[in-house]
This record gives C-alpha cells, sequence and structure tokens, in this order.
C-alpha cells in the first residue's frame, strides 16, 4: 500500500478513536447529575466536597489549551472534549456555589477565581514564547501533569476497595467510561504521534483496566459469599 494511502487511513482511523473519546468522555461528565439532583432538591450541598470540580475545571482548561492550533498540531478532538467537559464543570460549580453555606460559597468563588487566573497566565505565558515546539512542550507538560493527577482519584478508590472488598464505591459504568475514553484518547494520540496525549491516557487506560478487574474480582466474591448457606444456631 502506497504512503499516499495509508495518511487518509490513518487520519480516519485518528478521528475515529477521538469521536469514540468525546462520547466516552461525555458519560463522565454526566455521571455528577445525580448527586447534583439531590443538591438541588435538598437545597444543600451536605457533606458533598466541590474541590474535585475545582481540579477538573483546570485540567480541562490547560488541555483545551493544548489542543488548539496555537500549541499543537492537529488535535481538535482534544480541544472539542475539554471544552465540552469545561463547560459542565463551571456548570456544576455554580450550582455548588448557588447551594453551599456562605462560608464555602467564598471558599469555592476564590478558588474558582484562581482557576482562571492561572488558565489566563499559562495562556498568556505561553504565547510570549515565540518558538513553537517550545510553547508546546512547555503547555503539554502541563497538560500532560494535570491529566495524571486527575487519575490520583481513581488510585484512593482502588484502594478503598481492597480495604473494604466492595465495590459499593466504585460504579461499573463510570470505570468502564474511564476506561473507554481512556482507551480512545490513547489510541488518538499514537495515531497523532502525540506523547502529551498518548501518555496520561496511557496511565488511565491501565487504571482502568484494574479498576474493572477489581470490580469483577470483588463483586464475583461478594455474589458468593451471599450465596453461602446460613448458619443457624440452636440455643
Amino acid at each position: 500500500m502506497s504512503r499516499s494511502l495509508l495518511l487518509p487511513v490513518n487520519t480516519i482511523c485518528k478521528d475515529a478513536a477521538g469521536v469514540a473519546g468525546n462520547i466516552f468522555a461525555f458519560g463522565l461528565f454526566v455521571s455528577p447529575i445525580p448527586t447534583f439532583r439531590r443538591i438541588a432538591r435538598n437545597r444543600s450541598t451536605e457533606s458533598f466536597s466541590g474541590l474535585p470540580y475545582i481540579y477538573a475545571l483546570l485540567n480541562c482548561l490547560v488541555t483545551l489549551w493544548y489542543g488548539t492550533p496555537l500549541v499543537s498540531y492537529n488535535n481538535i478532538m482534544v480541544t472539542t472534549v475539554n471544552s465540552i467537559g469545561a463547560a459542565f464543570q463551571l456548570v456544576y460549580i455554580i450550582l455548588f456555589i448557588t447551594y453551599t453555606d456562605k462560608r464555602k460559597k467564598v471558599r469555592m468563588f476564590g478558588l474558582l477565581m484562581v482557576d482562571i487566573v492561572l488558565f489566563l497566565v499559562i495562556v498568556v505565558g505561553s504565547l510570549e514564547i515565540s518558538d513553537f515546539t517550545i510553547r508546546r512542550m512547555v503547555v503539554g507538560f502541563l497538560s500532560c501533569a494535570a491529566l495524571i493527577s486527575m487519575f490520583a482519584s481513581p488510585l484512593f478508590v482502588i484502594n478503598l476497595v481492597i480495604q473494604t472488598r466492595s465495590v459499593e464505591f466504585m460504579p461499573f459504568y463510570l470505570s468502564l467510561s474511564t476506561f473507554l475514553m481512556s482507551a480512545s484518547f490513547l489510541a488518538y494520540g499514537i495515531l497523532n504521534n502525540d506523547p502529551f496525549v498518548y501518555v496520561p491516557n496511557g496511565a488511565g487506560t491501565v487504571l482502568g483496566i484494574v479498576q474493572l478487574g477489581l470490580y469483577s474480582y470483588y463483586k464475583r466474591t461478594s455474589a458468593e459469599e451471599s450465596r453461602e448457606p446460613l448458619i443457624v444456631s440452636y440455643g
């Protein structure tokens, strides 16, 4: 097969992986909706934390910026998925601020401003770098670090599952969506020859496999234990 035919096939496969990643990511973005339905119904954030949405917003903004043509080549799918993600996180943060108590309102609003200022500093600072390759590397490392840090949350969940021997705190569809999204963008990054995309998503794919494996093991173990006959004491 000639090189001229290989290039369109590579582009089609890359775009297909990117579209799939966007679709699977949507499943992750909508996963907090039940939580915010409860918050809106009770008109209180109760003991829920707003920090994950603050971290997720900054992650989406930095990675969105990396995906733009001003920073990297042919990464439109990275831009679209993180634009959607940033919009969702912003809505969640606004809802959290609306229903939380006054002390947390001030704190959350302050953290939101920190996110925006940091993002603007990264954008303006990177545009000051005239060399496109260096600019891509700087923003790429920041994006990669932000993505990998987001995978710290599943590590805590994995540890909790092992300690409690229960999958109660690790919903199956959330773990599946994480794996499918990471695997899709792993393929996208490889096909686009972009280590700043495939390295963090490679880590996400491995974590997704571990989560699904743990879910299968502990779900089966739990089911087997529930089938064991009860020992009745006649005393």
